[in-house]
């Protein structure tokens, strides 16, 4: 006598609506398109992902590392998703022991148990392969470097977020230039909101879309260190760019950007987060920080600059190198703070694109022109890689890295995977 058919279990990939920012970078990254939006969620195809594990890493909220066991033949659909306000819960019946699982569920639970990559990193040292777990789209570190900080992350959500007292805004860039880049401190006050030099918090503006949802945050990088803008103070800067163009060069006024960029000195604002648990700095005196970036993401460079600025240990023997990219010097947030730091602190290197009168010169043509010095940096073990800015510097800045690593005797696949493994190779572009 034949016995019942078994029921066959899902462990479906999620993304959390509350936690979520909306930054794209998990449906960029998704080597097999299973990711997509509307203008509210981001969610994920359940008959195309794969469980690779591509897309976990690179999330900086977390928000997309989230599983349910479910009925294959009942998986939530996409449909379903758009409209969430927050994820299911767990029916505890479905993957109870007793229940049988297709393929695919045995290689997500292998993947993932609700938690993050690294878990999935242990399931396959003991033998279970993760599909994807070396996938070439993951192209930064996915730890942080080893002397760093223990971070605190997601203390505020959109549920229940925190606010800040702004008591500065200020303008970074020349009034006579079409960027406009403000410098904007943020005051926590009594509420308790720890951040380390390369974390991020999410903003809240106020009002709702067209669609009458209100607006989900909008990520920042945080611009200053860890004991505040002020030193010993519990107040955070931010380094926001007013977005007046979208992607297509179309007009455009940014939600959070405009909001964050007119606020005076009093206003108050909403805030989530503290994000990010990886693109951290280390703290051992004797680290090098090699430092890449253009426009704001010149902010966790300042925050680690400052930092290391305020704490110049006696005999520490680490050095900073920074390659800092804007269209004019005019363009250049921190322009002037940054030329009066002192020669034999930080090794600064700037290169502009739309200089009237003068070829287009990148980040890259400056590494290029210092390659000896650079070659110097990544032949060192104590060297730690920081990139950040608009997402097509990214490749760009690898190359060069490449062409320095392989002409100066250092095979570049095998330096690249050890950056990586030993978390000091780290992206942060959008």
């Amino acid at each position: 006598m034949n016995g019942p058919a078994p029921v066959e279990i899902l462990r479906q990939h999620l993304i959390d609506p509350e936690i979520c920012i909306r930054c794209n970078t998990c449906e960029e990254t998704c080597p097999v398109d299973a990711i997509t939006h509307d203008g509210v969620n981001y969610v994920v195809k359940a008959d195309v992902c794969n469980a690779c594990m591509a897309c976990v890493p690179p999330c900086p909220t977390g928000a997309i590392d989230n599983w349910r066991n479910v009925l294959k033949a009942e998986a939530y659909s996409i449909e379903e998703q758009f409209g969430w306000d927050e994820l299911p819960t767990q029916n505890p019946t479905v993957g109870a022991p007793g229940a049988s699982s297709g393929a695919a569920a045995s290689t997500a639970a292998a993947a993932s148990s609700g938690a993050d990559a690294s878990q999935a990193a242990a399931a396959a040292s003991e033998g279970d392969e993760v599909p994807g777990s070396g996938s070439d789209m993951v192209r930064g570190a996915t730890v942080p470097p080893w002397s760093a900080a223990r971070p605190y992350v997601h203390l505020y959500t959109h549920k229940t977020p925190t606010t800040a007292t702004v008591v500065g805004n200020y303008r970074l860039t020349d009034a006579a230039t079409e960027s406009d880049i403000h410098h904007i401190v943020l005051d926590f006050g009594t509420m308790p909101f720890p951040v380390l030099e390369g974390q991020s918090i999410g903003i809240l503006p106020p009002g709702k879309s067209a669609d009458g949802r209100t607006h989900h945050a909008r990520q920042y990088s945080v611009a200053s260190p860890r004991d505040g803008e002020r030193p010993g103070y519990n107040n955070v800067s931010l380094t926001v760019k007013r977005v007046t163009r979208d992607y297509g060069g179309n007009a455009t006024d940014g939600v959070c950007s405009n909001y964050l960029c007119d606020l005076k000195k009093g206003d108050v604002v909403s805030v989530i987060g503290p994000f990010g648990s990886t693109f951290l700095m280390p703290n051992h005196p004797n680290s090098h920080l090699l430092m890449i970036c253009t426009g704001t993401g010149s902010a966790p460079m300042r925050a680690m600059t400052e930092y290391r600025r305020r704490r110049r240990l006696k005999g520490a023997t680490g050095k900073l190198m920074l390659f800092f990219g804007a269209r004019t010097q005019q363009e250049l947030p921190y322009f002037g703070p940054l030329m009066n730091l002192p020669k034999d602190f930080i090794d600064t290197n700037l290169a502009f694109s739309r200089t009237p009168g003068q070829p287009k010169r990148y980040v890259q043509d400056a590494m290029r022109e210092r390659a000896p010095d650079v070659a110097h940096l990544l032949k060192d073990g104590n060297t730690h890689i920081y990139v950040c800015g608009l997402k097509g510097m990214e490749d760009g800045v690898l190359q060069v890295l490449g062409e320095i690593a392989q002409a100066h005797g250092m095979a570049w696949e095998a330096l690249w995977e050890r950056l990586k493994r030993e978390g000091r190779l780290h992206l942060e572009t959008y």
